[in-house]
């Protein structure tokens, strides 16, 4: 049974680029709207007309309303109001932001992922800039970070967000909840310019494939044609001992991450900077990425304020074979690119390797020497990977072997 009054949304100090709205349903009296804004002088006819706009859509004649505006743009305004009118109302209708043409850009299977930002899905602030500190990829969380009463108003304001923010080339991903709720959200997301999905605490190839199907069916049903890649989070010892069945269920999954606060949570031990407790999990997923061809990603550093320390984090995952992380700041993201980042010393002698490479082709030669060394293949293929990293980052130039001439 729906109530006649809901409550939505964020006020009070602190709060910014949010609003809370209240919404009554009325048996009379037409709409009365109370708008407390300190921009509404210069706003305040546009959330009117938006806030018209709305009721109409959902054919709402008697109402009172109350807004308390605290710098929210009209993508937050609208999921706010949304959330109030399926809280009291009630209606399966979306009333959808136009799409920022900003996010037409597509993603990649291989697309590197050394960063990805996760921000809090019901807090629209974190949101707006958070692709101008350039992170691969930013998350937009439905799970830890919202409050379980506040799980509908974060879908609504994630999927807004999605087609609304410009999030400058950042692959837009989003980490869905557990179980049968994370299969519920799939309809707020799939369809709305999303890339990727990240599964928490996934423990069963099963669940993978569950997905695989309801997304297949959400995107028949809308439209969509974009491949919709999967990142499943391993955070269990369960999870860990199933970690290549769980990269190889599905062709879409493209990476395998590991959440090590919940991991050493299921250990019983305490998670420590050096990580040694969590060797065997870490090794262990970063094997069975590699053998399924994705991309192994670790665990997110908690200590925002410690850089040196982050930096040492970042080199040992990258030596044990990671190829990103998380943040859970937008100053770790520099220090995760750097510190992935291949070496003037990886680079010069990735380039020897791949230089020997193309003129024994061009030779003909079945074998490939450097010096007295016989290069394999798979040597090979990791120094072009170098190289191409280092192209990507601008470390070298397109050009790179006219350079050296």
């Amino acid at each position: 049974m729906k109530n006649n009054l809901a409550v939505t949304g964020n006020s009070g100090p602190g709060v910014r680029s949010d609003c809370e709205v209240s919404f009554e349903t009325t048996g009379s009296g037409g709409i009365k709207l109370d708008l407390q804004s300190k921009v509404k002088s210069m706003f305040g006819r546009s959330i009117n007309d938006l806030v018209s706009n709305i009721l109409s859509f959902y054919n709402i004649k008697n109402a009172c309303i109350k807004i308390i505006d605290k710098g929210a743009l009209p993508f937050v305004i609208s999921a706010r109001l949304e959330a109030a009118i399926k809280k009291t109302a009630g209606s399966d209708s979306e009333y959808l932001p136009e799409m920022n043409p900003e996010n037409s850009y597509e993603s990649e299977r291989s697309r590197f992922r050394f960063s990805r930002l996760y921000l809090p899905g019901n807090t629209p602030g974190m949101m707006l800039n958070a692709g101008l500190h350039a992170p691969d990829g930013i998350i937009l969380d439905l799970e830890d970070s919202v409050a379980p009463v506040k799980k509908e108003e974060a879908r609504l304001l994630v999927r807004n967000a999605m087609r609304a923010v410009n999030f400058y080339g950042a692959e837009r991903m989003v980490r869905i909840n557990q179980g049968k709720m994370g299969l519920e959200d799939l309809r707020y997301i799939v369809p709305h310019n999303l890339h990727l999905i990240l599964v928490p605490k996934c423990e069963d190839p099963a669940y993978i494939r569950d997905l695989e199907k309801e997304i297949e069916r959400i995107k028949e049903l809308n439209g969509v044609k974009r491949i919709i890649y999967l990142m499943p989070i391993l955070e269990s010892a369960l999870g860990i001992e199933r970690a290549f069945s769980i990269a190889t269920a599905s062709k879409n999954v493209v990476a395998l991450a590991i959440g090590l606060e919940d991991y050493t949570a299921d250990l019983g031990v305490q998670r420590t900077n050096s990580g040694e407790e969590s060797l065997y999990a870490r090794m262990r997923l970063v094997n069975a990425a590699k053998a399924a061809g994705i991309q192994p990603i670790d665990s997110v550093f908690s200590d925002v304020s410690d850089m040196d320390a982050l930096r040492e984090n970042v080199l040992r995952s990258k030596m044990m074979g990671f190829e990103g992380m998380g943040c859970i700041h937008p100053r770790q993201i520099n220090v995760i690119h750097q510190a992935f980042s291949p070496t003037e010393t990886e680079i010069e002698k990735a380039t020897k390797i791949v230089i020997a490479f193309k003129e024994a082709e061009a030779k003909g030669l079945g074998v490939v020497s450097l010096g007295s060394k016989m290069i394999d293949p798979p040597v090979v293929a990791r120094a072009l990977k170098v190289i191409e990293l280092a192209v990507k980052l601008k470390i070298l130039t397109p050009d790179w072997e006219k350079s050296l001439q």
